[in-house]
């Protein structure tokens, strides 16, 4: 299982306390049955703890899990923050785990390789990966 975290879900983490260590134990409870919900599309809640505090004083997380054997952290709260993500934030978390995170992996794969993507999606790519050169097809080329 390999797992990712994207920019915003590692600057919140910095933030939170929350180490790259816990976030794997957190991988490795998903994978023995230990998850808090799974909420369907790939989406799955857990909770992590934080150093001295707890599951109970640590923050809940969502990632999209097993998306070709591979784990992403997408977004954290801090339990006290707010209980729960909303419909439209689901929908958006199960659209991600669906069409962006398979992008999100072929951006790391490019940008490990120093290799070259061909891709339409400029502003998609550019976002985390802006040293991965893109070949942009043009119309004539459809």
């Amino acid at each position: 299982m390999r797992v990712f975290k994207n920019r915003a879900f590692s600057k919140w983490a910095v933030k939170e306390g929350l180490s790259d260590k816990a976030l794997l134990v957190a991988v490795d409870e998903i994978e023995r049955g230990l998850i808090d919900a799974d909420l369907g599309g790939h989406v799955v809640k857990k909770r992590v703890a934080l150093a001295g505090r707890g599951k109970r004083g640590g923050v809940r997380t969502l990632l999209g899990y097993k998306v070709e054997n591979k784990a992403f952290f997408v977004y954290g709260f801090a339990k006290n923050a707010r209980a729960n993500i909303n419909a439209d934030e689901l929908k958006a978390l199960r659209h991600l785990a669906k069409v962006t995170m398979p992008d999100f992996y072929i951006g790391a794969h490019a940008h490990y390789l120093r290799s070259s993507i061909i891709t339409r999606d400029i502003a998609g790519f550019k976002t985390y990966y802006p040293d991965v050169e893109l070949i942009v097809p043009t119309d004539s080329e459809r």
